[in-house]
């Protein structure tokens, strides 16, 4: 593919009080640039990445990115939105800008801030990326949905629980290394297999270690095309991409399988070439659990109903055969709705050049594969990098 990745920023993902989306916005988007070592002059086009819906009162942001660098002005910029993958839609249109020679440098930003936001109403606001018809008036806002999911996937499979438990526990103790993390503790098994006053029942067999965190934060990439990138002091280069988007309503799909996940796994990996076994990690979209649990076996890790061998076994653990989420995943590290696709690209790209933080790295890494998920399954997108060299 022509696209790389060259430069990137990361602000923490928490309550962030003391910030705006604006603020977040220019922090991540200045950091970038320098990092990159990139005039943002030289920027050609911005594509942001903001969910929003209902979040924010401002609600026409793409232009916010030129707060940065009076230099920005006049620069196409577009903002994108496809739900809980609204960060890799803005990185796979940035690529598809690049591909189609449109641009040479693209300044690509994903952002959310929630936690401003009251409880009950994030919740209305999540469920907006179901299907309303069916969904509008389910129990527990879009944790309902995925609550659901679990219910169907139980009584196919059984109850898994314990896989659950030991898939939240997994992802807890990896985010303790992430500085940029929410939540830097490891909850242990114990803790997150219990229900209790601190970890009750959220909606059907899920329980709060089951669900991902509300989160403001913001991560920001620079893409070039490849000629450019060999010019540049790190590149990460991207072997393959792909998006495929499923029914809304999941009563037009067998739901417990996730069909367009692995509709877009199978074409990435065919694009580059590669087998699943020969990725050195995952970032996956683990919203819930349950999302994590059935994509090990959407993306071929196990046959179907066999997901829980994947992390009883050890398999996705840190020093298994293929680790899911070393950043922590969606669960520790945070869940800032239009910022999570951004940087999930930028924690595998530093992991690819060897720079995440300490005691996050793994061991000389070549290979990351990213699913990025919006709603139940709807908004699919596989992205495989590489280093450039």
């Amino acid at each position: 593919m022509t696209a790389s990745i060259v430069g990137w920023a990361h602000t923490p993902f928490g309550k962030m009080d003391a910030e705006t989306v604006e603020s977040l916005i220019v922090r991540v988007s200045t950091d970038a640039l320098v990092d990159a070592g990139i005039a943002p002059g030289d920027v050609d086009e911005i594509i942001l990445g903001h969910f929003n819906a209902g979040f924010s009162p401002q609600d026409f942001t793409a232009a916010l990115v030129l707060q940065a660098d009076p230099a920005l002005r006049f620069k196409p910029a577009t903002r994108v939105e496809n739900a809980c993958a609204t960060g890799s839609a803005a990185v796979h249109q940035a690529i598809k800008t690049i591909q189609a020679g449109a641009a040479r440098v693209v300044l690509v930003v994903g952002v959310e801030q929630m936690s401003r936001t009251p409880g009950p109403e994030v919740g209305r606001n999540l469920l907006r990326a179901s299907y309303l018809p069916e969904d509008g008036e389910i129990a527990g806002g879009f944790a309902g949905v995925f609550g659901k999911i679990a219910e169907q996937y139980f009584q196919r499979y059984g109850d898994q629980s314990d896989a659950l438990a030991m898939i939240a526990a997994k992802n807890h103790k990896n985010g303790v290394a992430n500085p940029y993390a929410q939540m830097r503790k490891d909850l242990g098994f114990e803790y997150c297999r219990s229900e209790g006053e601190k970890n009750p029942f959220v909606a059907g067999p899920l329980k709060r270690t089951d669900c991902s965190l509300v989160s403001d934060g913001a991560a920001a990439l620079v893409m070039t095309d490849a000629e450019t990138a060999k010019t540049m002091r790190k590149a990460v280069s991207f072997k393959a991409t792909a998006h495929a988007q499923d029914f809304l309503p999941m009563s037009k799909r067998n739901i417990v399988d996730f069909e367009g996940c692995s509709v877009v796994w199978a074409r990435a990996l065919q694009a580059a070439g590669v087998g699943l076994s020969d990725l050195s990690f995952v970032e996956t979209h683990d919203c819930f659990t349950i999302a994590e649990l059935i994509e090990y076996e959407a993306m071929g890790l196990t046959p179907k109903g066999q997901g829980a061998r994947a992390i009883k076994e050890g398999w996705t653990q840190i020093g298994g055969k293929l680790p899911i989420n070393p950043s922590g995943g969606l669960k520790a590290k945070g869940h800032p709705i239009g910022a999570t696709g951004v940087s999930m690209h930028v924690m595998s790209a530093m992991q690819l050049t060897g720079q995440a933080p300490e005691g996050m790295q793994l061991k000389n890494p070549q290979l990351a594969g990213i699913f990025n998920m919006g709603g139940a399954a709807v908004a699919n997108y596989v992205s495989i990098l590489e280093p450039a060299r």
